[in-house]
């Protein structure tokens, strides 16, 4: 069992990364903001560190790990909602997910990974995000034109 300060620092590490994915979700108004990623990334890292260390070395954390990624798949169906035929929420879903996954990563002690897929996400959710409004934005004006 690593000492108690490593422990909380990975819980603490892990709430400042998946928070860093929902101050995104939170600033683009989406249904899942900083608070529920920043606890999903925080819970997924308890129940690793417990299913580690918690039994005296006894059982398999990665059942544990499948069943943290099967849950979180509950919770982020919940973010997707479907009006209209047109599908919302999709991009928040996967970003709790991910948020999990960065728990799980740091809870292993997988640091860089976990840094590396937050800045990852971000990258995808703010760079690639613009991208494509500014992409639909063209196109919507081009319609207005031929109008």
């Amino acid at each position: 069992m690593p000492e108690t300060y490593v422990v909380i620092t990975r819980l603490v590490l892990a709430g400042i990364l998946g928070g860093l994915i929902g101050a995104e979700r939170e600033y683009r108004a989406k249904v899942a903001g900083m608070r529920t990623h920043l606890l999903v990334a925080i819970g997924a890292a308890l129940m690793l560190i417990v299913s580690r260390y918690g039994f005296d070395g006894q059982g398999d954390p990665s059942r544990v790990a499948a069943q943290i990624v099967s849950g979180i798949g509950f919770i982020g169906a919940g973010a997707i909602m479907v009006q209209r035929h047109s599908v919302h929420g999709l991009t928040t879903a996967a970003g709790v997910w991910v948020s999990a996954g960065i728990g799980m990563a740091v809870a292993s002690g997988l640091y860089t990974v976990a840094i590396a897929a937050t800045v990852l996400s971000l990258i995808d959710l703010e760079l690639l995000g613009w991208f494509f409004r500014n992409r639909k934005k063209a196109a919507e004006g081009e319609e207005r034109d031929k109008e």
